[in-house]
């Protein structure tokens, strides 16, 4: 999979919450359709529901009309997927995304924590043209399985 693939998907929307269950299900569907294992596929979902969440809610600072573009990319022959949310809201420095402590309890605030634990990479930054870019990727490669199983997807523990 090499940059000028063509996405299998990209959706555009404005940022607003009401639209965040159609593309949880839009990417389910996607998933589920190239053999993903339901709970992994869910899984990814949650983590980009999580960061589309960061965007509205920190990039547009709960601004309804921001734009926001997902895009996602399958490398059939790595088993990777590569997604990439855009958005063109408040730039921050990519070094200041990081994770709340799991210690500090309290209401919210582990959309960074999610999308990290479910995807194998996730890489923050700085548009040119303004607003962030989050390039995320996850190999779900086919565990060993006996003839005539349903294939079966490992997952990241």
């Amino acid at each position: 999979m090499t940059d000028s693939d063509p996405p299998i998907m990209t959706m555009e929307f404005l940022s607003r919450p009401s639209y965040l269950g159609a593309i949880r299900v839009a990417v389910c569907t996607i998933l589920d359709r190239s053999g993903m294992e339901a709970s992994l596929a869910n899984r990814i979902s949650l983590a980009i529901d999580e960061a589309l969440c960061n965007v509205i809610n920190h990039g547009y600072e709960k601004d309804e009309n921001g734009r926001i573009s997902l895009s996602i990319w399958h490398d059939q022959a790595d088993a990777v997927f590569r997604f990439q949310i855009e958005d063109d809201g408040r730039q921050v420095d990519p070094e200041s995304i990081q994770p709340r402590d799991l210690d500090d309890i309290r209401p919210g605030g582990l959309g960074v924590h999610i999308i990290r634990e479910v995807m194998d990479d996730t890489k923050y930054e700085q548009r040119s043209s303004g607003g962030m870019r989050l390039s995320m990727s996850i190999a779900a490669l086919p565990e060993p399985q006996n003839e005539g199983d349903a294939p079966v997807r490992s997952t990241k523990q």
